[in-house]
């Protein structure tokens, strides 16, 4: 599938705001001084929060992508199928955030701080591997954002304010024959 210059600008919006994130928690984590295992301890409630936030909030999009798909299909103006594989991709990609949110919110609840069988040098990089998801999370969530907000100017501009020369308007036949 073809991705629009949208798209790839939320893709790149997703990029640094993950980059951000990454770098940001990771400099706190630095800068705080303790140790590896004391943060995952202390880090666990705000994963498992953001967690069960990401998966709400893509739960929400889903279905709201279902109003944005009626608002499309009967609306008097046409949109070009390029409109509808947008959506499609909102909506993978929306599925694939809302399961890796489910599924690291049941990982990150492993009382693995609590288990005397992991060695004490693999804490650093299950620490640095719950920042990679929970900023990797974070920054899907974000893409999905801008691609959903990209979609709705897009419709506004199309529906609402009835431009027929929007790259994404379908061109009735009859105003081709005039």
């Amino acid at each position: 599938m073809k991705l629009s210059r949208y798209t790839k600008r939320a893709i790149v919006g997703g990029g640094i705001s993950m980059i951000i994130i990454l770098l940001g928690t990771v400099l706190l984590g630095e800068l705080s001084g303790y140790k590896a295992k004391e943060l995952i301890k202390n880090s666990v409630d705000g994963l498992n929060t953001l967690c069960n936030t990401i998966a709400l909030a893509s739960a929400t999009i889903l279905a709201l992508l279902l109003t944005l798909l009626g608002v499309s299909s009967s609306s008097d103006s046409k949109l070009k199928r390029d409109h509808y594989m947008h959506l499609l991709q909102i909506a993978k990609l929306d599925t694939f955030v809302f399961v890796a949110s489910v599924i690291s919110f049941l990982l990150f609840n492993l009382p693995i701080t609590e288990s005397e069988n992991v060695p004490a040098n693999w804490y650093d990089g299950i620490y640095y591997l719950t920042l990679t998801i929970s900023s990797g999370l974070s920054a899907a969530l974000i893409v999905v954002v801008l691609m959903l907000y990209n979609t709705v100017v897009n419709i506004i501009k199309i529906v609402g304010l009835g431009l027929q020369d929007h790259p994404l308007a379908q061109v009735k036949e009859e105003e081709v024959k005039e």
